[in-house]
C-alpha cells in the first residue's frame, strides 16, 4: 500500500511541475546584468545571456528587427516575474521581420541570445545605454499576457443572493 501511495504521490508531483520551454531552457554559464553590460560592454560581448521582461517597442529595419524590452527579475523556469522590479531596458536584435503582431507591445517574453554592444538613444530627454542582444532563441509567454490584463482583486459575487440566504430571516413586524 504505501508503494501505491509513493507512486501516485510522484505522478501528481511531476505532472504538477512547470516545464520550461525548449527555446529558453538552457541557462548561460555567467548571470549577466543589464547594468553589468551598460558600464563594460567590451568586457560581456559576444557572452550568452538570458533576459526577459515586457515589450515596450518594436522597430523593423531593413535587414533587422530591433525590439525593446523592459526587463523583469526571470524566476528558475525563464518566466518574467508580472510584478517583479525592472532591472533596466534592453534591445533584442532579431535578424529579418518580426511582426510588430506577434511581438506586441506588452507582451512578456524571454530571450536567449549573444551581447552585441551599446546603443544610445533617447527616452524622453533622457539619453539611456540599451545594451543589444543578438537573439538565438525567444518565448513569448502568452499565459503571463492573460494573468496581467485580468483585474488583481475580481468583484465578490455572492452565490446567495440577499433573501435567500439559509442563515437569513425576516423580521416579524406587526
Amino acid at each position: 500500500m504505501n508503494r501505491l501511495c509513493y507512486v501516485i504521490l510522484a505522478t501528481l508531483l511531476v505532472g504538477c511541475s512547470s516545464k520550461i520551454p525548449e527555446q529558453i531552457g538552457s541557462l548561460p554559464l555567467q548571470d549577466i546584468s543589464i547594468s553589468e553590460v551598460q558600464k563594460d560592454a567590451d568586457a560581456f560581448t559576444g557572452l550568452q545571456v538570458r533576459w526577459g521582461g515586457v515589450i515596450s517597442k518594436v522597430e523593423n529595419l531593413a535587414t533587422q528587427t530591433w525590439v525593446e524590452i523592459v526587463s523583469k527579475d526571470l524566476n528558475k523556469g525563464g518566466k518574467p516575474e508580472v510584478d517583479g522590479s525592472s532591472n533596466g531596458r534592453f534591445i533584442a536584435n532579431f535578424s529579418g521581420f518580426a511582426d510588430p503582431i506577434i511581438y506586441e507591445k506588452g507582451a512578456y517574453i524571454t530571450i536567449a541570445g549573444k551581447v552585441e554592444g551599446i546603443s544610445v538613444a533617447l527616452i524622453g530627454e533622457y539619453s539611456y545605454s540599451y545594451p543589444i542582444v543578438r537573439v538565438e532563441s525567444v518565448y513569448i509567454w502568452t499565459e503571463l499576457n492573460q494573468v496581467a490584463e485580468k483585474e488583481v482583486y475580481p468583484r465578490y459575487r455572492d452565490p446567495w443572493p440577499y433573501y435567500h440566504r439559509p442563515y437569513y430571516h425576516r423580521p416579524y413586524y406587526r
